[in-house]
């Protein structure tokens, strides 16, 4: 794997170390930490009042025990659900992972708020980045970008120097979110995501004052000269989500910046780091 050496990929995990703890629960993330990734995946919507979490779907319904819209529901009511007992359910005892036995991590699986998982990037012992993704539409609009600027200027991650010495990148599919954010705070790198190619990828082109692109799996495998023109002008690649050994190899041989992973651990293993 000698292009992997001469071109360090950064290994992000995606909503945490999602294959083996339920997604942006506390125990998926340590499980990412420990498991080596140089960066942890969000997505974050605003509770009814005012809480930035770290929530997926528009609704609770398939990661929890609970049901609703997270925009409809107070931080107090979503910490009242179990988001963790849904994953690996149809296991048995003895092949559930290792999170599910270690007693530290039990109460590991009630909602995430953003605070939080920021405040375990801070207290884990090494530079762990953060890609933080904003799910849209929502019925909060810009204020869910309004939220999540201040929680940053609480961490000191809101203003950068550069965006290459961020430790923060805001993704979102929403262009306007990103407008947003980078008025507000020129320095903090963008990530505009996508599912397909558009006539502006193929051409080499994001929106504007945005520098990395976000392509899906599907993209890198259906479509890689548009990822080699993304390249080729000068922006960084960031692909979601890849999982298999095959795709790994292929953002390798396209030289993208990022792997986001439900198996970081795996990942590195194969960029053998």
């Amino acid at each position: 794997m000698t292009h992997a050496r001469q071109h360090p990929i950064q290994v992000v995990a995606h909503r945490g170390a999602s294959e083996e703890a339920p997604e942006h629960t506390l125990a998926a993330y340590r499980k990412a930490i420990e498991d080596g990734a140089d960066a942890l995946e969000c997505d974050v919507r605003l509770t009814a009042d005012g809480h930035l979490v770290c929530v997926h779907d528009r609704r609770v319904n398939r990661t929890s025990n609970g049901r609703g819209a997270v925009s409809a529901l107070e931080l107090a009511e979503l910490a009242a659900l179990d988001f963790g007992s849904w994953h690996h359910h149809d296991e048995a005892p003895d092949e559930a992972p290792d999170w599910e036995h270690r007693p530290e991590d039990r109460g590991d699986t009630s909602v995430l708020t953003l605070e939080r998982l920021l405040e375990l990037v801070a207290d884990a012992g090494r530079r762990v980045e953060l890609a933080v993704e904003t799910k849209h539409p929502t019925r909060w609009a810009g204020q869910v970008e309004e939220r999540l600027l201040l929680l940053l200027k609480r961490f000191g991650l809101d203003a950068p120097v550069s965006p290459e010495e961020s430790a923060v990148r805001v993704m979102s599919f929403s262009a306007r979110s990103l407008h947003r954010v980078r008025a507000a705070s020129p320095t903090l790198p963008t990530v505009f995501l996508t599912q397909f190619v558009t006539p502006r990828m193929r051409d080499g082109r994001l929106p504007e004052g945005v520098r990395i692109a976000g392509p899906s799996i599907r993209i890198v495998r259906n479509h890689p000269a548009a990822v080699r023109r993304l390249k080729e002008a000068g922006h960084q690649v960031h692909v979601w989500t890849v999982n298999t050994a095959e795709d790994v190899h292929r953002c390798v041989d396209l030289g993208v910046d990022a792997i986001i992973t439900n198996r970081p651990r795996a990942v590195r293993e194969l960029l053998g780091r």
